[in-house]
């Protein structure tokens, strides 16, 4: 066995000009997470503007970190029309006269 490496197994050295790359970036991948970039449209109700605008967090992660993603915007939005429901009207009108003949 010889202590001198031949050409073939010395790995490449990259000279001054010429850039050194990696095996594949993460934007180059893919399978990797990637926005959408929909265009969203404000409803003008903040509380609902909020939740809508946490499905951007599902744009960054794996496709199994989603489905916690939209639960939670769901859960958030169930509350907000549930809170619609819940607010007081007006008060109903005084009557002006008595009911009884």
């Amino acid at each position: 066995m010889s202590d001198s490496v031949s050409e073939a197994e010395v790995p490449p050295q990259a000279s001054a000009t010429e850039p050194v790359r990696e095996a594949a970036a993460p934007e180059d991948d893919p399978a990797a997470p990637a926005p959408l970039y929909v265009a969203r449209t404000s409803t003008g109700n903040a509380e609902v503007d909020a939740q809508l605008d946490r499905l951007a967090d599902a744009d960054h992660l794996a496709t199994d970190g989603h489905v916690e993603v939209y639960e939670d915007v769901h859960r958030g939005l169930r509350d907000a029309l549930t809170a619609l429901d819940a607010r007081p009207g007006p008060p109903a009108p005084p009557t002006s006269y008595d009911r009884r003949s």
